[in-house]
């Protein structure tokens, strides 16, 4: 499974922590290919008016399969003490 991730992540489909509605899925494919979270979702939304049912396997499955994105913990700030 952490070899799907790696690729996942090197491919830049990663679920974002922030602007996400349920699991993240269609924000991280809107990010992936230059879309704006909301305009990505109605694009979802609309395909699956278009082609219902596949969405509905799809999505579960990426949910799965793609990962978190990762976040770096800020640096430890440590007080410095006063030269003389």
């Amino acid at each position: 499974m952490n070899d799907v991730y790696s690729t996942m992540r090197s491919k830049g489909l990663v679920r974002p922590r922030q602007e996400r509605v349920l699991a993240g899925v269609v924000a991280g494919l809107g990010r992936r290919f230059g879309i704006d979270p909301w305009p990505a979702r109605l694009l979802f939304v609309l395909i699956l008016m278009v082609i219902p049912g596949s969405q509905i396997l799809i999505y579960p499955i990426l949910w799965i399969l793609m990962p978190n994105e990762e976040t770096v913990a800020p640096a430890a700030v440590y007080p410095t003490a006063p030269t003389a």
